[in-house]
């Protein structure tokens, strides 16, 4: 049956802790939501409020500034896909997506590119970051940001383990030591009739969290193709699955289309918590009960993914594909190739892995 609402969920100490694993009953309760629905509201949540305060304030001061202090730290210029970039400048489903952002990933070393490591090694490396006589706080307010919502994300984690009948810290040690997440702090100007703020997608990682801000906008598919509209409630988190965990479930617990439409400017910071990039994505050793749900599900079976670049190129649509990347490393790949054909053609050549 296909969800009319997106569920609304107080976590509080059922979540868990640093030492303490999430409580069984939520996590139960937890993996369902994100098997039948693949998005949920969090509140009591543990993230200050004072600490996301910060945050929109960082990103009202710097949307507000002229385009050649936001050019100091271009998207364009970095071969690690960081940085600032310009309505439009990114695409989905071969379609521009109506949004400035700011894209911080976990730093790491540099790697050098002529190393013998797979192509995806490249996205290693440094952020662009904009002085304090700029823009104060800038590396700061964005670093603590993705520390602290990588511990929430790993307890979120924590859960969905405990619900899959497998070890509570079992995703934590498949993660690895060299993590890339992903922090996007995002400014929505009105959405142009016919366009979205970003156009119909799933997102590639293993787990989203998202502070939505106070405009609404943000809208998520159910199974009928209807678009529900995600509440604002204040001081929540908006948590969805990427297709990560769906390629490594087998389609047990799934990526949802979602989408943003708005017609008030709208700010936002996402964040999308990453493994290290050989992470393989084969599926997990999960009790035969989980496959025979997905089997039981026309939904489960035929959801799909994102397309690879050649197959974008080729009109698949969004979310048809039936291509499942070996690697997280793999998928981060297709994903910029897809998205940002010019720059990573500038940056690296034609090397696609699929």
């Amino acid at each position: 049956m296909s969800f009319q609402a997106i569920p609304i969920v107080d976590v509080g100490p059922a979540l868990g802790g640093p030492t303490s694993p999430p409580d069984a009953a939520f996590a139960q309760e937890f993996t369902d939501i994100c098997h039948h629905v693949g998005f949920a509201v969090i509140t009591n949540h543990g993230i200050a409020k004072a600490h996301t305060d910060a945050v929109f304030d960082i990103m009202h001061r710097f949307f507000a500034l002229d385009e050649a202090d936001k050019r100091r730290i271009d998207k364009n210029n970095s071969p690690q896909m960081r940085g600032w970039e310009p309505v439009g400048a990114e695409t989905t489903d071969n379609q521009p997506d109506m949004r400035e952002q700011i894209d911080v990933w976990t730093e790491r070393p540099l790697v050098d590119p002529s190393a013998d490591a797979p192509p995806y090694h490249r996205l290693y490396g440094p952020n662009q970051w904009l002085s304090n006589d700029v823009l104060p706080g800038h590396r700061e307010v964005s670093l603590s940001w993705i520390n602290a919502l990588a511990g929430l994300a790993d307890r979120l984690m924590s859960a969905l383990a405990i619900g899959l009948d497998l070890a509570p810290n079992h995703f934590e040690q498949l993660f690895g030591d060299d993590t890339m997440s992903l922090a996007k702090f995002i400014h929505y100007p009105p959405t142009p009739a016919g366009a979205a703020g970003v156009n119909p997608h799933h997102d590639a990682a293993f787990l989203t969290v998202l502070a939505p801000g106070p405009t609404p906008g943000l809208q998520v598919q159910n199974q009928a193709g209807d678009w529900i509209d995600v509440p604002v409630i204040p001081d929540s988190f908006v948590i969805n699955l990427g297709e990560m965990i769906q390629s490594m479930t087998g389609n047990y617990l799934v990526a949802t289309p979602h989408r943003v439409v708005t017609s008030d400017e709208r700010y936002s910071a996402g964040y999308f918590h990453g493994p290290s990039l050989d992470t393989s994505l084969a599926p997990l050793d999960l009790d035969p009960k989980f496959a025979a749900a997905v089997d039981a599900s026309a939904h489960h079976r035929s959801a799909g993914f994102m397309p690879t670049p050649a197959e974008a190129n080729a009109g698949t649509a969004a979310m048809a594909s039936e291509h499942r990347p070996t690697t997280y490393g793999e998928q981060l790949w297709n994903y910029f190739h897809r998205s940002y054909p010019e720059q990573m053609q500038r940056h690296h050549g034609s090397t696609m892995v699929s």
